[in-house]
């Protein structure tokens, strides 16, 4: 390996990393970056030769975990046989025609077609401009505005950082475009009315969002988009009721459902994909992050048979389909996702996310719901969320200053564990790989657990 702090040096004048505070790392205020050079199962070793569990599968994507040589070898047999080859005017290949069906034939509802792209923003650009082009291939020019929800994630692009209902990935980017809505959060707990149950907390916000669209308009409103647990706005599962609800209001105004199944498919819920645990019915899944499990970048547009007939129908009067990237479809891409996948049904990921899931959502509990700073642990399946608060009865918030949330996440990163600090809020969150064992689930927990008293040991002395 290349001398460590030459490639510091290297990567600090170079490389422009997203989410990082720009002059803290130009000037080493914080800290080096890490270098990362290896990882198998749920570890991860940097270049100084430590190794740290990975509680959130880098970014939600490791759902295999590292070092499986399955992908790596399937991804080097495409190279060497064809590395790349475009997929405009019907071109194609063995892996991409198989990736294809199989995604079709996986995904909720009732599916025609696979767009393929490289990153969950892109695939959610994607999906903007089939719900665009749909309308107008069907005579509905007005319908064109689409919905988001408050702390929803669905990418950094143009359109799909403008759906993302986060504004610190607003701010100075002239985000959000017009013409994207964002409803309320769907989070029980800081949202709820006191006594309000977590049904009739969902038939409000789904009386919200009916009010919503009859003020915008029901003929200008083409489509909702929404994850099915909000990922990076809190690891947040629905409350009881919520797309039942929801849907119903769709169903009435005649809005398609776009399921951002970035995070929550492919087995991280418990389920294939979160869709099918809440009985959703999507008109566009957008898959990424676990098709391939970060081995490859790729990602998928899924349209159903309602979206695709109209285009084909339109065909002849409208010519080709006149989107495309250079990389759709990528040969090796689509070979690492079919060596991902076989992994999946092999190893039964789905089931173990679920059953191990379940372990953890109850160690979780166990460990800290009457810990004195924490206001609520949360999560389904592979997700799961801790969120500290500074009063619990009255749900009063920490100053934001105090960093509480990055604090406890640096803790568990000095004893070797990766779990992240969610925005908006104090929250520590967990997305580990599907392959996670019992054993160290119970690893994480206990290095949370000591991370969590350093924390709140430190707030005490800071109050005296």
């Amino acid at each position: 390996m290349r001398d460590i702090d030459v490639l510091i040096d290297s990567d600090r004048g170079s490389v422009l990393h997203p989410f990082t505070q720009l002059k803290d790392f130009a000037t080493g205020k914080s800290g080096p970056p890490t270098i990362v050079t290896g990882g198998k199962g749920i570890r991860i070793q940097d270049a100084t030769g430590r190794s740290y569990i990975d509680g959130f599968a880098g970014l939600y994507c490791v759902n295999i975990g590292y070092g499986r040589t399955e992908v790596a070898e399937a991804i080097s047999r495409q190279a060497h046989a064809l590395a790349y080859y475009h997929s405009y005017a019907a071109h194609t290949t063995e892996e991409l025609a198989v990736l294809g069906q199989r995604l079709v034939r996986m995904a909720p509802g009732k599916m025609s077609k696979v767009f393929f792209g490289l990153s969950g923003s892109d695939a959610n650009e994607t999906q903007a401009k089939l719900v665009w082009y749909y309308n107008n291939l069907r005579g509905r020019p007005q319908k064109k505005k689409i919905i988001s929800r408050e702390r929803g994630y669905h990418g950094c692009s143009v359109i799909a950082g403008s759906m993302t209902g986060m504004s610190f990935y607003h701010d100075y980017m002239d985000l959000p475009f017009a013409g994207i809505l964002h409803a309320g959060v769907p989070h029980h707990y800081w949202g709820a009315a006191p006594g309000e149950s977590e049904e009739a907390f969902s038939r409000r916000r789904a009386a919200e969002l009916d009010a919503l669209i009859v003020r915008e308009g029901p003929d200008t409103v083409g489509a909702f988009i929404a994850e099915p647990v909000l990922g990076t706005g809190g690891l947040t599962p629905p409350p009881k009721g919520y797309w039942r609800e929801i849907q119903q209001v769709l169903k009435r105004h005649d809005v398609l459902l776009i399921a951002d199944e970035v995070i929550c498919g492919f087995g991280r819920t418990g389920r294939d994909f979160g869709s099918q645990l809440y009985d959703m019915e999507p008109d566009l899944v957008t898959v990424a992050k676990g098709l391939t499990s970060g081995y490859m970048p790729l990602s998928g547009a899924i349209v159903s048979e309602k979206i695709y007939s109209v285009m084909e129908e339109a065909a002849d009067r409208v010519g080709s389909f006149s989107h495309g990237y250079t990389y759709t479809g990528h040969p090796i891409s689509a070979a690492a996702a079919n060596a991902v996948l076989d992994i999946f049904e092999k190893e039964k990921l789905t089931e173990r996310a679920e059953k191990v899931g379940a372990y953890l959502q109850r160690r979780l509990r166990e460990s800290f719901s009457s810990v004195d700073i924490v206001g609520e642990v949360r999560g389904v399946g592979l997700l799961a969320a801790v969120e500290f608060v500074a009063d619990r009865e009255r749900k009063r918030r920490f100053d934001p200053a105090l960093k509480v949330g990055a604090r406890v996440s640096k803790a568990a990163r000095d004893r070797g564990l990766i779990a992240r600090a969610m925005p908006h809020g104090d929250i520590l969150g967990f997305a580990p790989p599907l392959i996670i064992t019992e054993a160290e689930v119970d690893e994480i927990v206990a290095i949370a657990v000591e991370a969590v008293n350093e924390v709140m040991d430190e707030l005490a002395r800071e109050k005296r």
